[in-house]
């Protein structure tokens, strides 16, 4: 699919390039983010969800070593706990003109892409709501306000290589009637002061890409704002961010050209697959930490094995190694698995460290999680690109249960020590 003439921003040597498959009748599409200097990101694919910068439980030397990606997550709200009344590390640290300083304060490879949103995934639910200027964040030291002035403040000095704009989103509440019909101005509102600072000649970050919300709500109540994003905004815009995959029905025609990028919502692999199905190009996905943090190894192949005959029940999407039955299994977590945990080690071997309390547990875990997700990605490419995605995807559903084993462990207490540290 080819974008329309002006609609690329013209950012010097940043492009972004996303062609959609020419089959009929479907959304799903094969894609290529390209952003000069950093590594390309074949798409449908996902970012690492990071804690502070950082894929929890992994060194960023081991990231780059046992854990490939193109890029990484990361929230605004995890770095300004000291704000307002001092000024946050993050924004103290020393870079050349043509670096990040987030970059350098979280120890990032230069060719990974950062992605900057203003809250985690999934968000924490606050207990004041959103106003006209701001919306509410939760920090390591409790709960507070982030202006839309704070915010492209600390985009213009971190400079990370896409932003996504500020939403008014109600995050673990129903928006009600009066509030529905304030979420698309403020947005609107937000989406603009962000996109004329960015390109701000003089103090402006002109080599970072902007992804503009598309809200969790139907169409006609963010009407005006898909309008402004179409005709007043569009040449600005180098993505799309949505809350819920059904908002993918909310895209403009005229928009289609640009990546989408779903945060948050998708618990399974199969969510994962329904998203790619309606267009979704770019995933933030909390299912693997979470998976990691309970002790269980990802066990899951896109497309999944065919000789299967005489099979009785669903497959588990996942191996709780916290049961005793691994406690002398001499085998890999997956068989047949490349990952570096799989390839140097046993399940007996986890099962003792988790048993022991020894991070290390959780950090062998992290990588083959982070390995099995990066293989699934690689075959929905395939199977897009062979045409054979919508077939792969009703084995896949047939095969594997629909929801992740459930915790029996207790996991690491790594939150609680994070939130603990930011009040010493």
């Amino acid at each position: 699919m080819t974008a329309p003439a002006g609609s690329m921003p013209s950012k010097g040597i940043f492009s972004v390039q996303i062609k959609a498959t020419e089959i009929p009748g479907a959304q799903h599409r094969l894609g290529e983010l390209t952003l000069a200097g950093r590594q390309k990101v074949q798409t449908p694919n996902y970012f690492p969800l990071t804690s502070r910068g950082s894929l929890p439980h992994i060194s960023q030397d081991m990231m780059r070593d046992h854990a490939p990606g193109a890029g990484i997550y990361t929230a605004l709200e995890d770095y300004i706990e000291k704000a307002p009344f001092n000024v946050p590390p993050v924004f103290n640290t020393p870079a050349p003109p043509h670096v990040s300083p987030l970059k350098r304060f979280i120890a990032l490879q230069q060719d990974k892409l950062l992605v900057l949103g203003p809250r985690r995934v999934p968000p924490l639910p606050c207990p004041a709501s959103n106003s006209n200027t701001a919306i509410s964040i939760a920090t390591a030291v409790g709960f507070r306000a982030l202006e839309s002035k704070d915010y492209i403040e600390a985009v213009q000095k971190l400079k990370p290589d896409i932003v996504l704009g500020m939403g008014d989103v109600a995050s673990g509440s129903k928006a009600s009637q009066r509030r529905l019909e304030r979420m698309g101005d403020r947005t609107l509102t937000w989406t603009k002061e962000l996109m004329d600072e960015i390109n701000n000649k003089d103090s402006g970050s002109p080599a970072t890409l902007m992804f503009a919300p598309i809200l969790p709500i139907e169409s006609n109540q963010q009407a005006f704002y898909l309008a402004d994003l179409e005709n007043e905004l569009q040449r600005h815009l180098s993505g799309l961010v949505l809350y819920e995959m059904d908002s993918a029905v909310a895209v403009p025609e005229s928009l289609n050209h640009l990546p989408r990028l779903l945060i948050g919502e998708v618990c399974s692999p199969h969510r994962l697959l329904d998203a790619i199905s309606l267009g979704i190009d770019l995933f933030v996905i909390p299912f693997v930490s979470a998976a990691t943090d309970a002790g269980i190894a990802l066990d899951f192949a896109f497309p999944p094995p065919m000789n299967l005959d005489g099979l009785k029940e669903s497959l588990q999407l996942g191996i709780d190694m916290w049961s005793p039955i691994h406690a002398i299994d001499l085998s890999s977590l997956k068989l047949g698995c490349q990952c570096y945990t799989c390839t140097n080690h046993h399940r007996a071997y986890l099962q003792h460290l988790l048993g022991a309390k020894e991070m290390l547990g959780w950090v062998l875990l992290q990588l083959h999680n982070h390995h099995i997700v990066n293989e699934f990605f690689a075959g929905v490419r395939r199977s897009i690109l062979e045409r054979t995605f919508d077939d792969k995807r009703k084995h896949f559903t047939a095969v594997y249960k629909s929801e992740l084993p459930e915790k029996t462990g207790q996991g690491p207490r790594y939150v609680l020590d994070h939130l603990n540290s930011a009040h010493e």
